[in-house]
Parts: structure tokens; sequence; C-alpha cells
């Protein structure tokens, strides 16, 4: 893996959050620390390898009426969350990252993005199943697929499926249901500004 792959992604990721402004002031406080974090660690914030605490991208991806969200059962983790991984060197942008993760974490091909920003940064400390890792600082994106799309179970999951925002499974980080609400407002906003 190139330094200079993961420095162009820590380029990509100053710009594409320096331009980015929350609905959320939360969402912007914390979007200020992401900032903060690659400012001071450059390639290596992007590097799984890089130290305990890296980046990571990830994919909302929403039927097209935005009823429904395609969520995994995170084998580490133990828990549905959306799609989503590591930085890779040949990801060309972040946004990149995000998409593929979903492709690969879903089998789904036909994913389209429903904005070029971000829709969500969230930082969450990690357990010991992750082995070295112990804090991803995930930015999320959103995409959309045709309503009767059916995902395939990858093998970093056990198992992938559908589920109605409003009504989310029980085995869901504790904040998840309030980061997919900020989610929907952040394109709800993009839709009527």
């Amino acid at each position: 893996m190139t330094d200079h792959a993961f420095t162009t992604l820590a380029d990509d990721i100053e710009a594409t959050l320096g331009a980015w402004h929350p609905l959320d002031h939360d969402q912007a406080t914390l979007r200020d620390r992401h900032l903060a974090f690659v400012g001071e660690r450059g390639a290596d914030a992007m590097r799984r390898d890089g130290g305990p605490e890296h980046l990571t991208a990830s994919a909302f991806v929403f039927s097209p009426d935005l009823r429904s969200v395609l969520l995994c059962f995170h084998r580490k983790g133990q828990f549905w969350v959306q799609v989503g991984g590591h930085l890779e060197s040949e990801d060309a942008t972040v946004t990149a990252a995000a998409l593929r993760e979903a492709r690969e974490e879903s089998g789904l091909r036909a994913l389209e993005p429903l904005r070029a920003r971000p829709v969500d940064v969230h930082r969450h400390d990690l357990s010991s199943r992750f082995g070295h890792c112990t804090a991803h600082w995930d930015v999320g994106y959103a995409f959309t697929t045709a309503s009767d799309a059916t995902p395939i179970v990858s093998d970093e999951s056990d198992d992938v499926r559908w589920w109605p925002v409003d009504a989310l499974p029980a085995e869901t980080p504790h904040d998840f249901a309030e980061r997919l609400a900020g989610v929907l407002a952040e394109l709800a906003r993009a839709t009527t500004a």
C-alpha cells in the first residue's frame, strides 16, 4: 500500500468534509474532530495499519422511497449496522471506498449515490474482537438501489437484509436509530434545498 494513495485519500476527505455543512450541530462538531484527526495523522489516518484509530467509509443503502435501509449483521460486532469498512490504496476517493464496501458486503452492483457529500460522521470505540483496531472514525455516504434488489451475504457478515427505517432490529448499536434519523434529515434537506 503506497503512502501516495493514502495521502491522496487524506486530501480528498479534508476537501470533502471541509465543504460539508451538516444540518445537525453535533454532526458539525464531529466533522471538525474528523478534520483535526486527519490533519494530525495525514495518510496514517487513512490506513488500517496506520495505527489503532483510523478512518472508515460506510454506505447507508436505501430503497428508492427511503423507507427501507440495508443492514448487515456484523460478524465481529454482533450487531446490525450499515455496510462499510476500511479504506484501500486502490480507492480513488472516500466516496469510492464507501461504494466498494457496499458492493462487497451486499453483493449489490447497481448502487447510485444520493448525493456527493457525506451524510454522517461517527467515531466509535471497538471491542477486543476487532484486533488491533481500537476506534473507527467513520464517514458515511448514502446510496439507493432498486426496491427489489436482493442482497447476498458476504464473508464479513452473518446476514444482510432490508429493514424498514421505522422498525429497526433490536440488535443495533445504541445510537444507530438516532444516526439513521440524522441521515434521513440530511437527505430531506438536500431535496428541499
